[in-house]
């Protein structure tokens, strides 16, 4: 498609904003600002208790470890498979005695 250079900056400008307004990426009852407070009223309107992070399992039972948290969420995480680290390749420059 060919575009006048008119017709290009319209189009591309519609996708900018105004000086002063902010776009707003998260929203909803998860969003950073308010989450908590959203997530307590969603429980008590569904009457759902608050879960309790202590009560937790202490271990995963499928492999027996302490079960990992998510660094974003605090959320519990059960891994259920890990991927071998790679062994670097080492050049022949490296291997070489003399």
């Amino acid at each position: 498609m060919t575009l006048d250079a008119d017709e290009f900056i319209r189009r591309f400008l519609l996708h900018t904003l105004p000086d002063g307004v902010h776009r707003i990426r998260h929203y909803g009852f998860l969003a950073n600002g308010h989450r908590s407070a959203k997530l307590a009223l969603c429980r008590s309107l569904l009457d759902v208790r608050t879960p309790n992070p202590a009560t937790g399992p202490a271990s995963s039972p499928e492999t027996g470890l302490p079960p990992h948290r998510c660094h974003c969420c605090g959320g519990m995480m059960l891994v259920i498979g890990s991927l071998p680290r790679p062994t670097p390749k080492r050049s022949a420059f490296w291997n070489d005695s003399s």
